[in-house]
């Protein structure tokens, strides 16, 4: 098992005191979850304000990570590049006050276009060097154009997922280009300005925090937090016998006729450095499942902090003893004009999958079984009958957990990659013209048995009241979520289209269609994988019978 730093190593040898440096690892991480509250309070669309997908947190004036909230995994890996891109693009020492940055570009620091990225340099009264800190949020906007309502297309360029940002001040001009791309551009604009507004708020808590203590003091304890993470992950690697370790997955399809695009990962471990290589994974495809390199880094940095305290800070600091090996032009490493929309959502889970994958022939008691493997995208537009404006609906839907060393997996769980809550029915059905008609846990048939079962999935059915164009962006719909110990593999999702007559038809994991009012679309989602072998049965004590 890895050995942690004592409380005395977290001062590194700078004067302080460890209670002080905890209550600072609190106090960063209570302005990003304080953002997030801001955020989801005043969002107009219900995939932010219901669904909360979104994410915050801090930066120091490198553009390094000081804190962020228990948000969404796929975006706090990667958001820190798209702190870097605004720091690279506009130089910090023109930086003001108030001003705030805008981008989604996925080659330049985004992940795919509908996640918009808002950073705000913190500029402190009596200060000329340039900004002390940035805070930055990115949410997912319902629709930023492209070729179909939710900007989650089977596309074959990105040009056809919607509008594409390299980072720009965010002002009137950038948020009515945002909103006049949109399909529902109130959302765009509502949204945007929720965005800016939880990053005021988060500059103000750094300047009250700087009052308090001086500017010297939270810097100096930002850094220790980042050291300490560092020095903790380095002892998670170094609890790992050195070695290579190999595993590969597969995408299913990319929605343009390519199927089994291997995802390939070799991890290397020696003595308290990790090195992760993906070279190996499949050449860029068609269609939209490839991932930029931030995806990638995203995912790694999630398992790490997986596998290592659950009181580990959440900063910078634990990417510093691992590099990640990633090739220009490969599904995990896309270059422009690839289409990604289905990269940060289904790409990432198989990315985690793989990892995990490598990690269990090191570390066999700290990592689960597969679990459901997709976010089960599901991306609706069409015309509201009720007040005859156009509206755009995303969801992603949960699935099962893996079984672990430790436990059986949990039913209908938003794993790994997402941490999204579900849209509530009341909330859908009011938003949207549509029914929910079933929302349940699959048959039980479907758990998957060894020592820790894994979870179950679930079924949604969603009935349309009017006439739509409907996206699907799913995985693990052929192959199963695997076990790992000798447990199980778990079950594949289900995509049904049911007419308006009964008549039910299979529909692939990647297709998109018009569909007309009085048509459902019943999802079932993939239930995790089982860890470890079965107990055998006890026969029968024959004294007894």
């Amino acid at each position: 098992m890895a050995s942690y730093p004592s409380p005395d190593d977290l001062m590194l040898g700078t004067p302080g005191d460890p209670i002080e440096l905890e209550v600072f690892r609190h106090l960063f991480a209570s302005i990003a979850e304080e953002m997030g509250e801001r955020l989801m309070r005043s969002a107009f669309s219900p995939n932010i304000k219901e669904r909360r997908d979104f994410s915050c947190a801090l930066f120091d004036k490198h553009g390094e990570m000081l804190a962020q909230a228990a948000h969404i995994p796929v975006h706090l890996g990667s958001t820190p590049m798209s702190v870097r891109a605004v720091i690279e693009a506009f130089a910090p020492s023109v930086m003001q006050a108030g001003d705030s940055f805008v981008l989604n570009d996925p080659y330049r620091g985004g992940t795919h276009l509908p996640d918009i990225t808002v950073v705000q340099p913190v500029v402190l009264p009596g200060h000329t060097d340039g900004p002390a800190f940035y805070v930055a949020n990115r949410a997912h906007h319902a629709d930023v154009g492209g070729i179909a309502p939710g900007s989650l297309p089977i596309s074959a360029h990105i040009d056809e997922e919607g509008l594409r940002l390299p980072p720009q001040r965010l002002d009137d001009d950038a948020i009515d280009r945002i909103a006049h791309a949109s399909r529902t551009p109130d959302e765009r604009r509502g949204d945007l300005r929720a965005q800016a507004a939880a990053l005021r708020l988060g500059a103000q808590r750094l300047a009250e925090l700087v009052a308090s203590y001086s500017l010297d003091t939270v810097t100096q304890r930002g850094q220790q937090l980042q050291a300490y993470a560092q020095r903790v992950i380095e002892g998670v690697i170094a609890g790992l016998p050195d070695g290579v370790y190999t595993f590969e997955d597969v995408l299913e399809d990319d929605g343009r006729g390519n199927t089994d695009l291997e995802v390939r990962c070799a991890l290397t471990i020696q003595g308290r450095r990790a090195t992760l290589d993906f070279t190996g994974s499949a050449d860029q495809t068609a269609g939209p499942v490839n991932a930029v390199r931030a995806i990638v880094v995203s995912a790694v940095d999630y398992c790490f902090r997986c596998i290592a305290p659950t009181d580990l800070p959440g900063n910078g600091g634990v990417m510093r003893p691992i590099s990640v090996v990633t090739r220009p032009g490969s599904i995990v490493d896309a270059t422009h004009p690839a289409p990604v929309a289905g990269g940060n959502v289904e790409t990432s889970q198989r990315l985690v999958d793989v990892v995990f994958g490598a990690l269990a022939q090191a570390a066999a008691d700290r990592v689960p079984a597969a679990s459901a493997g997709s976010m089960n995208n599901l991306t609706l537009g069409g015309t509201d009958p009720r007040h005859g404006r156009p509206f755009a609906y995303y969801e992603t839907l949960a699935g099962g957990a893996g079984g672990g060393p430790e436990d059986t997996g949990g039913d209908a769980l938003q794993t790994h990659m997402t941490n999204t809550h579900n849209t509530p029915v009341e909330a859908l059905e009011h938003a949207y013209p549509m029914r929910i008609e079933r929302y349940a846990l699959r048959d039980d048939t479907g758990r998957a048995r060894g020592r820790h079962s894994g979870g179950l999935g679930i079924v949604r059915l969603y009935r349309f009241l009017t006439d739509v164009q409907a996206t699907l962006l799913t995985e693990r719909r052929v192959h199963p979520p695997y076990g790992l110990a000798g447990g199980s593999a778990g079950t594949v999702g289900v995509n049904t289209l049911i007419h308006a007559d009964g008549q039910r038809e299979a529909l692939p994991g990647k297709c998109s269609q018009h569909l007309p009012a009085g048509s459902a679309i019943e999802i079932a989602t993939p239930c995790g994988g089982a860890w470890g072998s079965a107990a055998p049965e006890t026969p029968p004590d024959p004294s007894t019978t």
